[in-house]
Formats: C-alpha cells, structure tokens, sequence
C-alpha cells in the first residue's frame, strides 16, 4: 500500500516551495475530499446496520459468521493488494478503498448497537465499556481535530518526518505483536490500556508521515495523471485506517467505566 513511499522517499521537503503550488493544493484537497466521503460512507453505513432500520440485516451481518469476513476482510485486502497490485491502476485501488471503507462501516455497527440498546461490553482485561452518541460525537470531534491538527504539520513542516515514521511503522508492528502475545498470558486490564495508547501515538506520527509522503510524491508524479489518482486513492486508504484507529481506541477509552 506504501510502494509509492519508496519512490520519493529521498526528497527533502524543506527544498520545496509549495506555498503557491496550486497542482499540489488541488491533489491534496482531493485526498482529503475522498477521506471525507469515506468517513461519510462508513458512518452511514454503521447506523443502517446498527440502528435495525433494516429488518434482519443486522442480524445477517453482525449475528452470523459472515460477521468474520468485515472484521477480517480489510486486513486480508490489505496484505493481498501488496502482492497482487504490483502496477496499480486507478480503478483497482478505487475499488479496493471503498470496499475496506465499506467493511469497516459495518465492523463500526457494533458500537451503534451498544449504543442504541443501552448494553455494556466487557473487554479481555476486564473492562466494561458502556457507549452512548454522546461519547461517541466526542471521540469523532477528538479524532477529527487531532488528525487535522497532525496532517497539517505534516504539510507545513520542513522538516523531514521519513525516519521518524519508518520508526513508528515498525513501532506500530511491535505493538501488535505484543497484543498478539498478550494473548498467551493472564488478562491485563493495564496492558489493555498501554497498548491502546501507543497505537493512538503512533497512529498520530503516521498521519504527519503520511501527509509529507503525499505532498513530496506529488512533486515526483507531478504531470502523471493515472499515477496521481493512483495515489489519491492509496492515500485516503492509508487516512481512512489511521482515522478508524484514533476514532475507536477514543471511544473504547472513553466509554470505560
């Protein structure tokens, strides 16, 4: 999902004048347009199929075992998409976007039923999480002013964010190994926390990272229509994860009791 990183990662972005560049204004916005439609997307698609508007779909898709291919699908997707999309086009990685937004739209559902019926849940560690669409418009405005805030330091920072977020990619993959690992030892409610924590810190380091990676990768592809779009679509992808991430660790730790 990241191929086009390795393409420009050498460029400084403190050589670059992008104050008046209106192609890389217009890129950018257009990122940002499609991360926008699939937050849009995926939150209309959880109340749908959480609220029970629809007789019997929550039941097929959250009661049934086909609950498993939303929940793991996205992840498969992912990792499939670096070994079969070796050239990209813009028509795949427009595909493949939308239906991870879509995926993950229902993997959200939960949260709205929980917060329909009033339910509590309790988490390996031990746990209650109780949410309600208060604290849930709350981690959305939380997660919405910190990604802002991150993204544009991202864009206006000269310095240069690569090493940094090679650190935190392998960070972030050490965490979830650990998690993984959590698994062969008692509960921790503390772990629970830790972990949920520096994926939230991490997440936030990639969103700078990334947001630098696309402007610099304009410049490269400057001219490349197809490979533009190509990295508009991997691009809100990369957004849209980092956004789900920060979003649901928010509820999970606000939801606690």
């Amino acid at each position: 999902m990241n191929d086009f990183n390795r393409t420009f990662g050498a460029m400084d972005a403190s050589t670059m004048d992008t104050s008046v560049n209106a192609g890389l204004r217009s890129f950018m916005l257009g990122v940002y347009q499609k991360l926008a439609l699939g937050i849009a997307l995926s939150g209309a698609i959880a109340f749908v199929v959480g609220s029970g508007i629809v007789p019997g779909l929550t039941q097929l898709l959250l009661g049934s075992p086909l609950f498993y291919v939303f929940q793991f699908g996205p992840l498969a997707l992912i990792f499939g998409s670096a070994f079969l999309m070796k050239n990209p086009s813009p028509l795949a990685t427009g595909i493949l976007y939308w239906t991870i937004v879509s995926m993950l739209g229902v993997c959200l559902s939960i949260w709205v039923v929980m917060a329909m019926s009033g339910t509590s849940v309790s988490t390996r560690g031990g746990a209650s999480l109780t949410v309600n669409f208060l604290i849930m418009t709350k981690a959305f405005l939380l997660t919405a002013s910190a990604f802002g805030a991150l993204s544009l330091f991202g864009y206006m920072t000269k310095m240069n964010l690569r090493p940094i977020g090679i650190i935190a990619v392998f960070a972030l993959w050490g965490v979830i190994g650990i998690s993984l690992l959590s698994f062969l030892f008692p509960p921790s409610g503390m772990m629970e926390v830790i972990i949920q924590v520096a994926v939230l810190g991490i997440s936030g380091v990639l969103v700078a990272f990334q947001t630098q990676e696309l402007k610099q990768g304009y410049f490269v592809n400057e001219g490349d229509q197809r490979s533009l779009a190509v990295m508009t679509n991997w691009g809100a992808l990369n957004f849209f994860i980092m956004f789900y991430n920060m979003f649901t660790i928010l509820m999970s730790l606000l939801s606690r009791d």
